[in-house]
Formats: structure tokens, sequence, C-alpha cells
């Protein structure tokens, strides 16, 4: 595979993390948020380890999630590149619609506002599908089992933290968030 592929999704990632970092620092205070710890533990520790099994194949030696699922070559390297740049388009326009409201835990933020245009008209969390389309991407690029398992992982990690937001914004919003629901699927339009 094409070294200027490689350099493509290091860059996709930078521009992600980059654009989070900056600007999180506009984000409202929050009015109540979890523990550290349990940010860690439940947000935190899976995408560490996904990014982990992401990583140089070398520190996989022969194991079994380093077979290949696809073949290394420039064509799945571009498939895989197009998933990552999609992925971070999504998230990244996802994030900045939402502006102020985001937070990196699931919190409540100080008159917090419920975002429904833009990607947010076809799913509830087009941020969670713009990184899973990113990890899947990447996943692909790698071309080993162990790029599906880190997807498996982030999706796990993600659908747990969805789960808990979706009570929260419940909350927070009431009938409007029922029927905001009722309308889009979580993840995936029309289907989940």
């Amino acid at each position: 595979m094409s070294d200027h592929i490689k350099i493509a999704l290091r860059v996709l990632w930078i521009i992600l993390v980059a654009y989070w970092t900056i600007s999180a620092i506009r984000s409202k205070r929050s009015a109540h948020q979890e523990t550290i710890l349990k940010q860690i533990l439940l947000y935190w520790l899976p995408l560490i380890v996904a990014a982990l099994l992401l990583g140089p194949g070398e520190w996989f030696g022969h194991a079994l999630i380093r077979e290949q699922f696809v073949p290394h070559t420039n064509l799945v390297g571009m498939v895989g590149l197009a998933f990552c740049s999609l992925g971070v388009a999504l998230a990244c326009w996802s994030r900045y619609l939402l502006g102020r409201n985001w937070s990196l835990a699931v919190q409540k933020k100080e008159d917090h506002t419920l975002i429904v245009r833009g990607p947010y008209k076809l799913v509830r969390h087009p941020i969670y599908t713009g990184l899973l389309l990113l990890f899947f991407g990447n996943a692909i690029i790698v071309g080993d089992y162990r790029g599906l398992i880190a997807v498996a992982i982030v999706f796990l990690a993600f659908w747990f933290k969805l789960k808990k937001e979706e009570r929260w914004l419940g909350e927070v919003f009431g009938d409007d968030y029922v029927a905001y629901t009722r309308t889009t699927k979580a993840l995936l339009p029309w289907v989940l």
C-alpha cells in the first residue's frame, strides 16, 4: 500500500484531533457531569485500546488478529481513505453544529439546546457515526482482523455512551426529544 495513503490517514486524524481540541475551548460550562474515573474507564480506555489495535502490526507478531481480511493494495487503501474522509467530515460538521453544547463526557450543559438540523435530521448521534466511519476506514487500511476488533470496541463504547446520553437528553428536553427519536435513528439513517 502506498505511503501516500498512510500519510493521508495521519493527516485526517490530525485534522480531527486539532479541530476537537480547538473547538472544545468554546464549550458551555457543564451543569452536571460524570466523574473523571468513570469517563476514563468507560470512554477513554476503549478508545485507547482500539487505537493500539490499529497501531503498527509488528506489535502483534504472528498472532491470529494479524491475519488479513482484505489485501493491502492501493485500491483497498483508497476505499478505506474514502470512509475515513467521510467520517472526519461528518464528525467535524456535526461537532460544528453542536457548537457550545458539545461535551466530551455525558453531561448537562447550561442553557442546553436540542440540535436537529444538518446530519442531525438523519441520525441523533452523527459524531459517533463519523468516528465509526473513521475507525472502519482505518481498519480497512490496516487490513487485519485487529482493525475489525478495534471497530467493535469503539462501537460498543459509543453504544453504551449513546444510551446514557439518550436518557439525559430525554430528561433535559422531554417530549421534544421523544418526538425527535421517533423520526430519526441513532447511528445509521433508517437502519440503527
